[in-house]
C-alpha cells in the first residue's frame, strides 16, 4: 500500500503493517550522474520491495532532501544535520500518532546515517516507555553486505559515491540520467594507511571528515568507468531481496518491555 494513494481511513486500518519510509538526497554525483541519484535508487528499492510484500508494507513517499552539506561546493540541495535529525523525529512522531509501531527508515545516502541515528536516540528516549515502538534504520547497501563490498561481479572494493555501484544501478534503472561521455575517475588524495578516503583502506578506528572538494577532483568516488547495467540489475535485485528478508523478520519482532526492576 502506498500512503499517497490512500485515504486516512484506509491507512487507519493498516496499523499492524510495517511503515517503510525511504530517505534520499538531492546532491551532486560527479559530472556523469543526475543529482537525484540517491533518491531515485532508494525509491525504486522501496517500491520494488512493497510490490513483493503488498500485504505487509505501507510505503511512505521518499524524503528527497538529505544532509549533504559536504557536497555544497559542487551544487547540492541540503539541510544541516541538526535540522535533518529534527525533521526525521517529527515525521516519525506523526507516524506514531497515526498508530503505527513498526517503522523502517530506509536510507539511500551516507550523509544521512549519523543524523538519523541521532533521531533514533531522541525517539527512543521519548517513546520507549509510552509507545514501545520498533523503529529501525536500514541503509540498503549495508544490509546488502558483501554484494556491495567487492563481491563479483563488482570490481571495486565497496560502494562509495557516484562509483561503479551507483553508476551501474542508474544504468539499469534510469539510463537517461547517466551521462556516459562524462564518466571519469576522480583525482583523490594519496592513501595514508589509516583514513579510508573512500574505498582504499579498511576501517581501522580512525575517522577524519573532509568536504568532498578536498578528496575528489570532480565530486565522484570509486571506479565509475567499470559500471554496467547488468551489474546494476544484480545490485538492485539483491538490495530488494535483502530488504524483503529483513522486513519478513522485522514484522514479527516483539515490542520490548522494560527489564528494569
Amino acid at each position: 500500500m502506498l500512503v499517497s494513494n490512500a485515504s486516512y481511513k484506509t491507512i487507519n486500518q493498516l496499523r499492524d503493517r510495517v511503515i517503510l519510509f525511504p530517505l534520499g538526497a538531492i546532491e551532486q554525483h560527479g559530472p556523469h550522474l543526475a543529482v537525484s541519484t540517491d533518491t531515485d535508487i532508494v525509491s525504486r528499492v522501496a517500491l520494488n520491495t512493497e510490490q513483493k510484500m503488498p500485504d505487509d508494507i505501507v510505503l511512505c513517499p521518499t524524503l528527497p532532501f538529505g544532509s549533504s552539506h559536504h557536497h555544497l561546493n559542487f551544487g547540492t540541495l541540503s539541510v544541516s544535520s541538526t535540522t535533518y535529525t529534527q525533521f526525521v523525529v517529527e515525521v516519525v512522531e506523526s507516524i506514531l500518532k497515526f498508530g503505527f509501531r513498526r517503522i523502517v527508515l530506509l536510507n539511500g545516502h551516507g550523509g544521512n546515517i549519523t543524523p538519523v541515528r541521532q533521531a533514533l536516540a531522541v525517539l527512543s528516549n521519548k517513546y520507549d516507555v509510552s509507545h514501545k515502538p520498533n523503529i529501525a534504520l536500514v541503509t540498503y547497501w549495508e544490509l546488502g553486505g558483501k554484494v556491495f563490498a567487492g563481491q563479483p561481479p563488482m570490481q571495486s572494493p565497496a560502494l562509495s559515491h557516484a562509483c561503479e555501484y551507483e553508476t551501474s544501478m542508474m544504468l539499469h534503472l534510469f539510463p537517461e540520467k547517466v551521462f556516459q561521455d562524462q564518466i571519469q575517475r576522480a583525482k583523490r588524495p594519496d592513501s595514508n594507511g589509516y583514513i579510508p578516503w573512500e574505498d582504499d583502506e579498511p576501517y581501522k578506528g580512525v575517522t577524519m571528515v573532509k568536504r568532498t572538494e578536498f578528496i575528489s577532483s570532480n565530486g565522484s568516488s570509486g571506479e565509475p568507468q567499470l559500471a554496467t547495467a547488468e551489474k546494476g540489475k544484480y545490485l538492485i535485485d539483491h538490495a530488494v531481496g535483502s530488504l524483503v528478508e529483513f522486513i519478513t523478520s522485522f514484522k514479527s519482532w516483539p515490542f520490548l518491555e522494560s527489564l528494569a526492576k
